[in-house]
């Protein structure tokens, strides 16, 4: 059985490559899990070596990355090349930062001397989604390598070439042999390798789905797991917000990666006060975003990634308006090839709508007018995600306030919701649970080991 790597921009099949077979599954296991006994064993030094040399490669190759990304699942190449810088950041941050992370913490005991070591744990398995499909690989690998853990990545299958080059890109940084390994497997071949006893911990982005599923087969077999899942995120306006600065902010937001982005606000609650002016500079910013071929220039909004992904979307749209919502913008899939949709405002939007209740991974906005504070909060958390929210106030100290009581991972004030390595990445409910990035994410793939000396 074969993977292909399709243009959603074209229809067209650019490459097919074979799955990987069950005997290379075994001996890629094998490798990592004979690799990583040494590679742990090495100071940190050794193994944040490696990172640096990626960060120089992806900055060298971002343009040729941005291509794949661009052919592979519609991202504009500027976009791309953005991606791939991120990715350099992130080794960067490990490079400088793991040692410290990993370094033994004293406690005070009853023995001579006890402290708590870091020790990697193995083997992880990663399945990738394809929306970041780099910076999500990169995400997690960077930590997991700089902690002495071997890597296994299963990536989405509409990116294939994606997951070939990431892997030639750490054999060229120099990483030991073994320790990153791409398996191309359709998304059911991923369990056969969860439970293989030398996958130690499994990590997953994707929908909530998907989460359940690899969650329930991993916990059967006693393994760790670190779960990123969906999201509908809140991006509340309330009235004291500087309207424009939200308004133009939130078209950013929502059309980030064209839409999708497990992050990307999709839930637009809005004092009634401020609601006419604030959907009225919504509306026009959304609207001045130019949707194309991801390899022109100018295109900052691409296809989505597949036609079914496009048609999902559309059905949610068309369901949320039986409910009550009023379209302002775009709501119709458009003639021509590919899977493009374009910018969509939804008015009115009601809970019970497939806007409201479901994660729209797309270009649709939906805004929500609720009459105060009180509400708005009560609508952000109204929702079976939790991964971020953004909140826009004149009073940071208000903004702040109102954070402690939205339940999700992220709350950003009066700025879009973001990953970055020095903060911790992950959400709540629905959303998933454990942590990605920063000291939290690194820590989430080791044996947090206590030593006591008599």
């Amino acid at each position: 059985m074969s993977l292909q790597s399709i243009n959603p921009a074209t229809g067209t099949v650019l490459e097919r490559f074979e799955e990987t077979a069950p005997p290379q599954v075994d001996r890629i296991l094998a490798r990592a899990d004979t690799e990583w006994r040494d590679w742990s064993r090495r100071p940190v030094a050794q193994r944040v070596a490696p990172l640096s040399a990626a960060a120089r490669l992806l900055r060298d190759r971002k343009e040729s990355y941005a291509r794949f990304m661009a052919l592979e699942m519609g991202k504009p190449l500027e976009q791309g090349a953005a991606e791939a810088e991120k990715c350099a950041w992130a080794c960067d941050y490990y490079a400088e930062h793991a040692s410290a992370m990993l370094a033994e913490v004293p406690r005070q005991t009853d023995a001579s001397r006890s402290y708590i070591r870091f020790d990697a744990i193995g083997v992880v398995l990663a399945i990738m989604p394809w929306n970041f499909p780099f910076w999500q690989v990169f995400r997690f690998a960077v930590p997991a390598l700089a902690a002495g853990n071997a890597c296994v990545l299963k990536h989405a299958p509409n990116v294939p070439r994606c997951a070939v080059e990431i892997e030639r890109l750490w054999k060229d940084a120099g990483l030991p042999e073994g320790l990153f390994q791409s398996v191309l497997l359709q998304n059911e071949g991923a369990a056969r390798v969860i439970v293989d006893p030398r996958v130690r911990a499994v990590t997953l982005t994707g929908s909530d789905r998907a989460g359940s599923v690899v969650g329930e087969q991993a916990a059967h077999h006693l393994k760790k797991t670190v779960l990123e899942l969906g999201g509908s995120d809140p991006f509340i306006v309330l009235e004291d917000a500087v309207v424009s600065r939200a308004a133009t902010v939130a078209a950013e937001a929502r059309l980030q990666n064209s839409g999708q982005s497990c992050i990307a606000a999709k839930r637009f609650i809005v004092v009634e006060r401020v609601a006419d002016e604030f959907l009225e500079l919504f509306t026009e910013a959304m609207r001045a975003y130019r949707v194309g071929d991801p390899l022109d220039a100018g295109t900052q909004i691409g296809p989505q990634a597949r036609r079914d992904l496009r048609d999902n979307l559309q059905r949610q749209v068309e369901s949320s308006v039986q409910r009550g919502a009023r379209i302002v913008l775009g709501g119709r899939v458009p003639d021509g090839p590919g899977a493009f949709y374009p910018p969509t405002v939804l008015d009115a939007v009601q809970p019970g709508s497939p806007a409201f209740d479901e994660e729209t991974f797309g270009p649709v906005a939906a805004v929500i007018r609720v009459r105060d504070e009180v509400e708005a909060i009560r609508i952000a958390n109204a929702s079976a995600y939790g991964l971020g929210a953004s909140v826009w106030t004149a009073d940071p100290a208000r903004g702040e306030r109102i954070a402690r009581d939205i339940d999700v991972g992220s709350v950003f004030v009066n700025g879009l919701v973001k990953s970055d390595p020095r903060l911790p990445f992950g959400g709540v409910k629905r959303s998933g649970y454990g942590r990605e990035l920063s000291e939290y994410g690194l820590r989430e793939f080791v044996n947090v080991k206590t030593v006591w000396v008599a």
